[in-house]
């Protein structure tokens, strides 16, 4: 192990002695000081790798001391090992509350000292190393998200004039098309369609995480809004059922109507996607006092358990079994949204027997 720097802090020259002769013999650089105040400017001016600190010191006593480090920036994750003759488990509970990592009772044995002290120092290493890749992690997935920003802004122009000519085409030569021309004419719009809100979904699940997607809300009913997409996935539908089932009364919830419209459209798209032929999808909404809860069902291959906890993610797939049409933002989309209003979102399934997503949102929200 690499050489490490260690303050010691102890009023009493024959342990300040005893404590750096163990370390220095170890290949470790010490530095001493008798009291809290001395450590405390010291390790403000060159922070340690690690520090023994014992309890009882003239002034603060080591639990206030190790208090005040623990409140500084850039010294708070520097690991205290307390250092003390009392062996009673108050005192030891006390030195952890305080924020100490380990304690060792005197007198001291060398082989005990250099275990605690090399242990604590590798555990630090290693908390630094995962920083540093969790920091180069942020880093490539900001990279990757500014190409994927670029490339969206970039496919959105053409996007939109591909569009607005599928929907001249279909006003003006829908009639001299034939049944199928004009079934693959439909087929084309539905997909630009998809493809239009999948560009949205990428550029608004960065905005979501990043918290600067404002919500624009409105007092919307669920029950009416669950309508709105059932009658938008009819001309997908093919040969599967889409039934709403609701009491009728509406569910009124106080949401950007926007964002949960789009979390509908990407719920009954998967049920569509991987509902057999003839299958049956039900969108239920129910309300209580305090919550509103809609759940899409399918009669779909259903998802493993293992896998259930991935989908969510970003960029999260399924297994060979189930091949998802999209990138692997949909879902993210869903929860990010969801939660931005407060509200939770999951999924019940198991193989063979289709699933069940829901998402549940506040009804207590004020304007």
């Amino acid at each position: 192990m690499d050489a490490a720097v260690i303050l010691i802090v102890d009023d009493v020259p024959e342990n300040l002695r005893l404590l750096s002769a163990i370390l220095k013999a170890a290949g470790h650089r010490v530095r001493l000081v008798p009291s809290g105040e001395v450590a405390l400017e010291s390790v403000r001016q060159t922070p340690p790798d690690l520090i023994l600190l014992d309890i009882r010191l003239p002034g603060a006593d080591g639990f206030a001391v190790c208090g005040q480090l623990k409140q500084l920036d850039g010294v708070r994750e520097i690991p205290v090992i307390f250092i003390s003759a009392m062996e009673g488990v108050e005192d030891k509970l006390r030195a952890f509350a305080a924020g100490g990592v380990d304690y060792v009772t005197k007198p001291f044995q060398a082989a005990e000292v250099l275990a605690r002290v090399n242990a604590h120092l590798q555990i630090r290493r290693q908390n630094i190393q995962l920083e540093e890749n969790y920091r180069e992690l942020q880093k490539l997935e900001q990279k990757r998200d500014n190409l994927t920003h670029m490339i969206v802004h970039d496919m959105r122009s053409p996007m939109m004039t591909m569009d607005g000519y599928h929907e001249m085409l279909e006003r003006t030569e829908a009639g001299s098309l034939s049944p199928k021309g004009a079934r693959y004419l439909k087929e084309a719009r539905a997909g630009m369609a998809r493809l239009v809100r999948l560009t949205h979904e990428m550029l608004a699940v960065s905005k979501l995480e990043a918290g600067k997607l404002p919500l624009n809300r409105t007092a919307i009913d669920l029950v009416r809004l669950a309508g709105e997409i059932q009658a938008e996935h009819e001309i997908i539908r093919e040969d599967k059922t889409i039934a709403l089932e609701s009491s009728g009364a509406p569910v009124v919830v106080w949401a950007d109507r926007d964002l949960i419209a789009r979390v509908l459209q990407n719920l009954v798209g998967n049920a569509l996607a991987f509902s057999p032929e003839r299958g049956r999808i039900t969108l239920a909404v129910t309300g209580t006092a305090a919550t509103a809860r809609v759940a899409v069902t399918d009669e779909g291959p259903g998802i493993p358990a293992d896998q259930q906890a991935v989908i969510f993610n970003k960029f999260g797939t399924l297994g060979e079994n189930r091949h998802r049409p999209g990138i692997g933002l949909g879902l993210t989309f869903c929860k990010l949204a969801i939660e931005a209003h407060g509200g939770s979102i999951s999924v019940r399934s198991e193989p063979g027997r289709g699933s069940v997503f829901w998402f549940e949102l506040p009804r207590d929200v004020t304007p």
